[in-house]
């Protein structure tokens, strides 16, 4: 039996299939605020058992990209219930993505006398943003060096978090998820050789993943942790993440973290398909011996593939990127045996309206228009 489009009970939360559409920065909110685009993009996947938002940032210091839609302010939550409204009507489920990118930002972004903000006062190679230069034009730019946290810094960035989920569930979302992945700001607390820290957030392993655990806890204690999940790249190497001595054992204790705590997911983000290294083949499973709960992965799948992780049992949900970028209607195409289109990269980010992002076709638009 295909247990791919079964349907799957999240914490209480019915899902109508196993399918996940991963959170995928688009950068076309031109003022943060979600706007009839949004709705439409979203509304048009809601065919998915479960939506997860592109990144929200859940602050001003946390963004690291213009067109961004965040999580802090009125008009952006407004902007957001009228997505989920649409998300819900079409009998489809959707979580927020929480979002702080640390260093990976701009002045240009955050405004005049504001750095980044991260673990350590380190740059980095290979970190960028996507800001504004000296004339205005919006490109991309090496990413502005960075202020290590200060230690009493640490808890308002928590309470950040607390207030963007909060908001989210009023916006109508039916979860979170925390982007702890990625070499965004939990990762910059996490990895060892980043984070050069000597008070409680750095040096040990326990210190290391304590801000990702306090806001996790922060969160649960807000909105139940059935509502929140987290996202993580275990051995990514995005915007500067080195290997460190104790990596293997840090991402296991992590696991084991998670496993005491009753969320509503954990997401595994395999970073081959976006230019990073490939988490080591039998980490997944290693990693369910650890955590037993509900268990997410995003990285490269098509229909046979998660169909196999799912029958092994290794995943209970498996999420699909790019392929929906290009197939509003994924669930269905894979389902029926339909072609599935790949996308026009050169559309994926940016200032260009409905272009290369509500635009795909269905499969039945498609027969319409082949069929005059």
């Amino acid at each position: 039996m295909t247990k791919l489009f079964e349907p799957f009970d999240l914490s209480g939360l019915t899902l109508r299939n196993r399918v996940v559409m991963a959170p995928m920065t688009r950068a076309r909110a031109l003022d943060t605020v979600p706007d009839d685009l949004t709705v439409k993009y979203y509304s048009q996947r809601a065919g998915a058992g479960l939506i997860i938002s592109e990144g929200a940032p859940v602050s001003l210091e946390g963004c690291g990209y213009l067109f961004n839609p965040g999580l802090y302010t009125a008009e952006q939550a407004a902007g957001w219930r009228r997505v989920t409204d649409a998300v819900h009507a079409k009998g489809g489920r959707m979580f927020a993505q929480l979002w702080h990118v640390g260093r990976v930002s701009h002045t240009s972004i955050l405004g005049e006398g504001q750095s980044p903000v991260s673990s350590s006062a380190t740059v980095g190679e290979n970190v960028w943003a996507f800001g504004r230069d000296e004339d205005g034009v919006a490109k991309s730019l090496a990413a502005s060096p960075p202020r290590a946290l200060e230690t009493e810094e640490v808890v308002r960035i928590t309470q950040d978090f607390v207030r963007a989920a909060r908001t989210a569930i009023d916006a109508g979302f039916d979860g979170v998820e925390l982007h702890g992945a990625n070499g965004y700001l939990f990762e910059q607390f996490v990895n060892g050789a980043l984070n050069q820290r000597e008070d409680r957030y750095g040096g040990s392993i326990e210190n290391r993943l304590r801000f990702l655990l306090e806001t996790l806890d922060a969160i649960s204690a807000e909105i139940g942790s059935n509502r929140v999940g987290v996202r993580v790249s275990p051995f990514g190497r995005l915007f500067g993440m080195e290997p460190y001595a104790d990596e293997a054992e840090t991402w296991v204790t992590l696991a084991g973290e998670f496993e005491k705590r009753s969320l509503a997911y954990v997401h595994l983000s395999d970073q081959l398909t976006i230019g990073a290294e490939k988490m080591p083949e039998t980490f997944a499973r290693d990693f369910r011996t650890t955590y037993t709960g509900t268990l997410i992965a995003a990285g490269g799948f098509e229909k046979d593939s998660a169909e196999a992780a799912l029958q092994s049992g290794e995943l209970d949900l498996i999420a699909f990127g790019r392929p929906f970028i290009a197939n509003p209607d994924l669930v269905e195409r894979m389902r029926a045996g339909h072609p599935i289109h790949p996308a026009d990269r050169a559309t994926w980010y940016g200032d260009l309206g409905a272009r290369g992002y509500t635009d795909y076709p269905t499969w039945t638009e498609e027969e319409a228009a082949q069929n005059g």
